[in-house]
C-alpha cells in the first residue's frame, strides 16, 4: 500500500473533522466522561484493530485517549489509516 500525498490526506480529512495530520500521522484526542468509558471504548477499538490487522499508537490518561495512525510499511498515511479512523469514529459515536 502506498502512502498518500499531503494533498490527498487533507482532502480525506474533511470527512473526519476530529482528526488532523500531525508528524506524518493521523492524530486525534478523544475525551470521555471518565476512565471507565475511555477504557471501554479502547477495548472495543482493540477488536476492530485486530479485525483490520492495523494497530494504532495510542495512550490513555484517565479520560483522555490520544491516537496516532500511520502505516509503517508505507512510511506514511495510507487508506488503511483512514479506514481505521472511520471505524474508531463509529465506535466513539456509539459511546
Amino acid at each position: 500500500m502506498k502512502a498518500l500525498s499531503e494533498i490527498e490526506i487533507n482532502q480525506k480529512l474533511k470527512a473526519l473533522p476530529e482528526w488532523e495530520f500531525v508528524d506524518n500521522t493521523l492524530y486525534c484526542e478523544i475525551e470521555f466522561d471518565n476512565f471507565k468509558d475511555c477504557f471501554s471504548a479502547m477495548s472495543r477499538m482493540a477488536f476492530e484493530c485486530e479485525a483490520q490487522n492495523h494497530h494504532p499508537d495510542w495512550s490513555n490518561t484517565y479520560n483522555l485517549l490520544t491516537i496516532s495512525l500511520t502505516t509503517h510499511d508505507a512510511d506514511g498515511v495510507t487508506q488503511k489509516d483512514f479506514d481505521l479512523a472511520k471505524a474508531i469514529e463509529a465506535i466513539v459515536e456509539e459511546e
